[in-house]
This record gives structure tokens, sequence and C-alpha cells, in this order.
């Protein structure tokens, strides 16, 4: 039997334990290039220097997925954090869950919208790239160098179904 999970609007208050939401709204601005250019300050905490980490810039190609999207595991990164925004300007499903004695536990998903992206925090159990409605481009930023920096997990006989 699966247990259903209600999507919520991303939002920086609900979405704060688990790391930063990539946002203009109420972003520090600053003119430059001659006041040709308004640029958003310091939007994200990257964090990837443990185990001499150094940040990387992917693309990545998401296929959409559709309503309800069935959860079954979940991944996190323990050495570096990990933001993803839509180049597309599409929603995107963003699931995440809190760490329970070293596993996830049940999982909470977040609509972004078009004009938001996420930064998961260093060790934050999150799923895969879920894109909706059509194939998007991400913008990734994330760790590249050595070390372990995958964790996976299996619900072991459980089942999620994130509706809409």
């Amino acid at each position: 039997m699966a247990r259903e999970i209600a999507v919520q609007p991303l939002s920086k208050v609900a979405f704060a334990g688990f790391g930063d939401v990539i946002e203009t709204k109420d972003a520090e601005q600053r003119l430059i290039n001659e006041g040709t250019t308004t640029r958003f300050h310091d939007l994200a905490g990257i964090d990837v220097a443990d185990q001499d980490g150094r940040p990387l810039i992917s693309l990545f190609r998401g296929q959409p997925f559709a309503f309800p999207v069935e959860i079954t595991m979940m991944e996190r990164h323990p050495l570096g954090s990990q933001a993803f925004f839509s180049l597309a300007g599409r929603p995107f499903l963003v699931v995440v869950a809190p760490d329970e004695d070293g596993r996830p536990g049940t999982p909470l998903a977040f609509l972004a919208a078009g004009d938001q992206g996420v930064n998961y925090a260093k060790n934050v159990w999150h799923h895969p790239l879920l894109a909706l409605d059509a194939v998007s481009d991400f913008l990734v930023v994330d760790r590249g160098g050595a070390g372990e920096n995958l964790q996976e997990f299996s619900y072991p006989g459980e089942t999620f179904l994130i509706v809409s």
C-alpha cells in the first residue's frame, strides 16, 4: 500500500531545513556593468570544499514525470551541496526527507515555480530530479573531486505517492 504525500508550494521558510530556495524575490540587488545589468547576489551557499572538492557546473536534461509520482528511494551527498535551476522556466517537483538515524524519513514534496530553484544542503536526503510537463534542462552546481559523495536508500516495502 502506498502512502500519499501532498505537494506544497516551495518557499524559503518551508524549505529552510533542507537548503536554499534560489529565487530573485527579496534578493539583494546590485547594478553592475555600468548599470545595464541587475545582479541578484548570493542566492545560495555552495558547500563543496570537503576532501578537496571543487565546484562544477553541469546541465541535466530531465524526462518529465506525471502525477502521481511514485517515490521508492532517496539519495544524499555527504560531501557537498547540490543546486538545481530550470533553464526552461518550467515548474519541477522537489522531494526531500528528514534524516532519521541515517535513513530518510517520510518525504515532503514541494512544487518549484518556473522562476525558482533549490540548493540541497550537504547530506540532505532528496529524490533525484523530477521534471514535470516536458523534457527540461537544468543548470546544476555541485561537487567534483575525490571521495564518496553519493548515498542511496530504497524504502524497504514502502512506497510514497506524490499527488498534485
